[in-house]
């Protein structure tokens, strides 16, 4: 298949949160060596809604650990939110990872014995926020996903789409830069997956910054531009239209506003 090049998705923006640029990837066993990424360059603007689609094997979620500070390139650099991260420490990857990037798995991730806002205030935790300031911003990202009325409830008792939903809020309490999914639809029947494009959707209406890991092309298909990957390589890179023009919060607004006692 031909590259197909546009110029609106493969430009590099002002302000891009994702921004690699010749990235590699070699991973190492004995003498054997495996190129998973080859030279990979992308810019991801703020408030853009992208698929990373690409068949097993093919380097994406190699991609997607890189993205999500879950592993370093070999060689070339990757800035997140501005910040080179490419020569970071495990401890420093792991502040990243826990300040700018909310994570949504395609397992939900969730701790079976704790209610709904309590798995979602565990970032917080991790970040050190005040106890007393939690609960209320855990409460808060769960109005905002539709699950006002399942905070105390745990795992167990809520269906795939709800515990999706769960997922998606834990993601958010932070208001981190970006929203990272891995195949976030994996787990989910067809009414459950079309409720949650359709909640990505709406995050992407707000002016979130979400990408998606994905090798189906109906999920793919629903957000506004799709990167693919074949052998470690991009070899087609299209958005529909531009990325909408709006401030992103990050996670130092919702801790100083929960700590002020403000929204």
């Amino acid at each position: 298949m031909t590259a197909t090049t546009d110029t609106t998705a493969t430009a590099s923006p002002a302000g891009a949160v994702i921004k690699l640029i010749d990235v590699s990837k070699t991973y190492r066993s004995g003498s054997l060596e495996v190129a998973a990424l080859r030279g990979v360059s992308v810019s991801i603007a703020a408030g853009e809604y992208v698929a990373i689609t690409g068949p097993s094997g093919s380097g994406k979620s190699t991609l997607m650990h890189i993205i999500g500070c879950l592993d370093v390139p070999t060689t070339g650099s990757y800035r997140l939110a501005g910040q080179d991260v490419s020569q970071m420490s495990e401890a420093e990857l792991a502040e990243v990872r826990n300040r700018r990037i909310g994570f949504v798995f395609q397992q939900f991730n969730l701790l079976p014995s704790m209610s709904a806002w309590r798995n979602v205030e565990l970032p917080l935790a991790y970040a050190g926020v005040p106890r007393a300031h939690r609960r209320d911003a855990a409460m808060e990202a769960l109005e905002r996903v539709g699950l006002g009325d399942r905070v105390e409830h745990r795992p167990g008792e809520l269906s795939g789409g709800q515990q999706q939903r769960v997922a998606v809020a834990r993601a958010l309490v932070g208001d981190p830069a970006l929203i990272l999914a891995d195949e976030p639809t994996g787990n989910l029947d067809t009414a459950s997956t079309r409720d949650a494009l359709r909640l990505f959707g709406e995050l992407h209406d707000a002016g979130r910054t979400v990408v998606l890991i994905t090798h189906e092309a109906d999920v793919a298909a629903a957000t506004k531009r799709t990167i693919r990957i074949r052998d470690g390589a991009v070899y087609d890179d299209t958005a529909t239209r531009p990325p909408p023009s709006r401030p992103v919060a990050t996670m130092d607004s919702i801790v100083a506003r929960h700590v002020s006692g403000a929204g």
